[in-house]
């Protein structure tokens, strides 16, 4: 199921999947038939559709948010972060079934999928409002870079994927929720507003089942997190932190704040 999704390119199609075999799986728990969680080889990237183009990070156009087409950039480039969500959680759901989990776990990341899934379904709804739609404009193509330096790394996926990329989307969401309370856009701030709460769901998921793994190897998660961070992140930790939002998803200040201190001692030196 998760590798079907993760192979197919369109992204309302992809959603769609995601919606019906998220469905299926918790329709089965209730049941008390939970399905088999087997074996399958997931892709190293998932299938996209033909647009949008995907750019270098330092070529995708930047927009002021203050302007009608500034904000239709702004979610565009939402939106394209949905579907790699989408694609993430299914992604981690296939791709380490050697580490023997919880049906818990699985629990966690199909719901999780499939809040994605309608995240990425109400940003294009907002964008189609705006005589735009996903595909329109160019997209960041580092987007899946975290997916594949952590594909043989369990313990690193949670840590980049969860814990630094989506607690990151705490922090420069209620931003965006200004943007758009400001231009009157009331379809986007009802859209944005859903995202963020469910988002903090998604963070504690990852933040969860880390310490799980930490614990049940005897490690120090706090320790291995900094140090899976260092490895795999490429980009700088940088305040200001949602620090209420990240501490009710589970990851406490002295998570993160050494790496950001970090990043700021080595800007400085530079």
């Amino acid at each position: 199921m998760a590798v079907e999704v993760l192979t197919t390119a369109d992204g309302r199609a992809k959603t769609a999947l995601s919606h019906k075999h998220a469905a299926a799986w918790f329709a089965a728990r209730e049941a008390g038939v939970p399905l088999e969680v087997g074996h399958a080889t997931p892709p190293l990237r998932p299938s996209r559709p033909e647009k949008p183009e995907l750019l270098s990070p330092r070529d995708v156009p930047r927009r002021r948010p203050g302007s009608p087409q500034g904000r239709i950039a702004l979610l565009h480039a939402v939106a394209h972060i949905e579907l790699n969500a989408v694609d993430l959680h299914w992604d981690i759901i296939a791709r380490f079934t050697q580490e023997p989990m919880p049906v818990g776990f699985y629990d966690d990341w199909v719901k999780a999928a499939d809040e994605e899934s309608k995240h990425f379904n109400l940003i294009c709804d907002c964008l189609e409002a705006m005589d735009s739609y996903y595909g329109a404009l160019p997209a960041h193509a580092g987007m899946w870079q975290a997916a594949e330096d952590t594909a043989e790394d369990f313990m690193g996926r949670l840590a980049v994927v969860p814990m630094v990329l989506e607690a990151r989307g705490l922090d420069v969401t209620p931003g965006m929720i200004e943007i758009f309370k400001k231009a009157g856009e009331t379809q986007t701030l009802a859209a944005l507003e859903v995202i963020y709460a469910e988002e903090v769901g998604h963070v504690a998921y990852g933040s969860k089942w880390f310490h799980f793994l930490c614990g049940r190897n005897n490690l120090d998660p706090k320790e291995v997190f900094h140090g899976l961070v260092r490895k795999y992140f490429h980009s700088a930790l940088k305040p200001p932190f949602n620090e209420e939002k990240r501490a009710e998803a589970g990851l406490p200040p002295d998570f993160y704040w050494p790496l950001a201190e970090e990043t700021d001692t080595k800007t400085r030196v530079r």
